[in-house]
């Protein structure tokens, strides 16, 4: 091969690979702007995604005609076409959505049960799901329930009707501590990262929503509903569970709009309006030989109109012991709250509770005002300081018999709370007296008494706590009358 050959060659090579490289600098070109165009498009939420399958309950063989068509069990045929929509769904390899359409689904127990080959499974509601009023068809407390789920989806804009006016007079828990509790509506149990939107629930025969043993599940724009002397039907329980966020609902109630139990961490609640019923509750805690922590609780940016209580703690007498701690209520507005700030370690006992006001306050009342006991509001401060006397006597036998609360509470906060009172004790704060409150907040409170007798007058209440003021709180103090003092450390016996 003479020279002018191998220069020949030598370019064809050359320019082989300025092809090869120009090829692969294009492949690079084509995959960045693909991978920027599949970004740019998710962040407009424009990605194209495989549609889910469809499983219309009435085609298997679901009737929404309002009737409680029995099989050979006595369960509502419609049981088993749930059941069968779900499972078809449940094992699909791709996205599918089991749909309920309009008209009225009258079914007993049913059970979304997992896990499931279907990645983040959906279950619409778009008609109405009507209880079965048998409570023999319910074998444990339940009545719709997804178990062993991950990322299920419950949403529509139905409604589940429990119709639990049937049945609340077999309720017997405030006379009977080993009574069997009705089926809640809707139950979450062992249900990883998922969501329920959009439905409503009426006349629930206990809780309306109950999450338990779950983590990571978000309810939100729903809308629960039952009378106001109905009995435990608490809007949303949670217990033994992790990351629950609840927003932007309207519960109005017999019980807790929201009630966070035993075990529950992370847990947030805001933009709910809640009323009537018994307010936005920790606890209650100490009733369970197993109980565990309640930790990280955030309620804010919430309305209580009309309620028994509004920011609470509560837990109960006994030889249970628990905790409750990181607990913050702030940015709460109350309409017309009987107990706007509450906690109460009496809770459930049969004894009427009585607020003390602490031994130092009375005994100086009665220093200044010498001879004061020898008019009728003296005597009435002399009977105060008997009678705080025969409290501290009776304290402490029931702390010898395990008749106080076991259940330590601490760092709870009650931040910028506004509003109305229909009571003049704004701030009541009953804790044990074996285990006092420690770490207690009450800052930036501006509620106005409105009570229904006598005259109105700000007037707080503690016992057996540790709390600071501060901010603005109309001279709230732990001496139960109002002072000027803008930041204190009080300590209540």
């Amino acid at each position: 091969m003479n020279v002018s050959e191998g220069s020949f060659l030598h370019k064809v090579a050359m320019a082989r690979l300025e092809r090869n490289e120009l090829i692969k600098a294009a492949l690079f070109i084509g995959l960045a702007m693909h991978f920027y165009e599949a970004t740019a498009r998710a962040h407009r939420g424009l990605v194209q995604t495989e549609a889910p399958a469809i499983f219309d309950v009435t085609n298997f063989g679901a009737k929404g005609d309002g009737k409680a068509v029995l099989d050979e069990d006595g369960n509502p045929e419609n049981n088993f076409a749930l059941m069968r929509a779900w499972n078809e769904a449940c094992k699909t390899p791709g996205p599918a959505k089991v749909v309920i359409p309009p008209g009225n689904f009258v079914v007993s127990q049913v059970l979304f049960a997992g896990p499931c080959k279907c990645p983040n499974p959906v279950v619409e509601v778009q008609g109405t799901l009507t209880a079965s009023t048998d409570l023999s068809l319910y074998p444990s407390p339940e009545w719709i329930m997804f178990e062993r789920v991950d990322g299920v989806t419950l949403t529509g804009s139905g409604t589940f009707h429990a119709h639990g006016e049937v049945n609340w007079k077999s309720n017997d828990c405030k006379t009977n501590p080993d009574c069997v509790d009705l089926p809640a509506s809707i139950k979450f149990h062992r249900v990883n990262n998922s969501v329920m939107e959009n439905i409503k629930s009426v006349n629930s025969m206990f809780f309306h929503v109950f999450v338990t043993v779950c983590h990571n599940v978000t309810i939100r724009n729903v809308t629960l509903e039952a009378p106001d002397d109905s009995p435990n039907t608490d809007g949303i329980h949670t217990s033994r569970s992790d990351q629950v966020t609840i927003t932007d609902s309207i519960i109005a109630t017999g019980d807790d709009c929201v009630s966070v139990g035993q075990g529950s961490r992370n847990i947030s609640v805001s933009g709910v309006t809640c009323g009537p019923g018994h307010g936005l509750s920790v606890g209650s805690l100490g009733k369970d030989a197993d109980e565990m922590p309640v930790r990280f609780v955030h309620i804010k940016n919430c309305t209580l109109k009309g309620t028994d209580n509004g920011a609470r703690v509560k837990t109960r007498v006994g030889k249970i012991v628990n905790e409750a701690s990181d607990i913050v209520f702030e940015d709460l507005i109350m309409d017309h709250v009987r107990n706007p700030i509450i906690i109460d370690q009496q809770y459930g006992s049969k004894k009427k509770q009585v607020s003390y006001q602490p031994l130092t306050y009375t005994y100086t009342l009665l220093q200044k005002e010498k001879l004061c006991f020898l008019q009728p509001s003296g005597m009435q401060k002399l009977n105060s300081l008997i009678d705080y006397f025969l409290y501290l006597t009776k304290e402490s036998v029931k702390a010898a018999a395990g008749l106080v609360s076991q259940v330590k509470v601490s760092n709870v906060a009650f931040r910028n709370i506004r509003g109305t009172s229909t009571t003049n004790t704004i701030v009541n704060l009953i804790c044990s007296s074996k285990i006092p409150c420690e770490g207690i907040e009450v800052a930036d409170i501006d509620l106005k008494p409105m009570p229904l007798k006598g005259v109105a007058q700000t007037q707080s209440a503690c016992t057996n706590a540790k709390v600071k003021f501060g901010g603005k709180h109309d001279g709230l103090t732990c001496d139960g009358i109002a002072a000027t003092s803008a930041t204190e450390d009080a300590i209540a016996a």
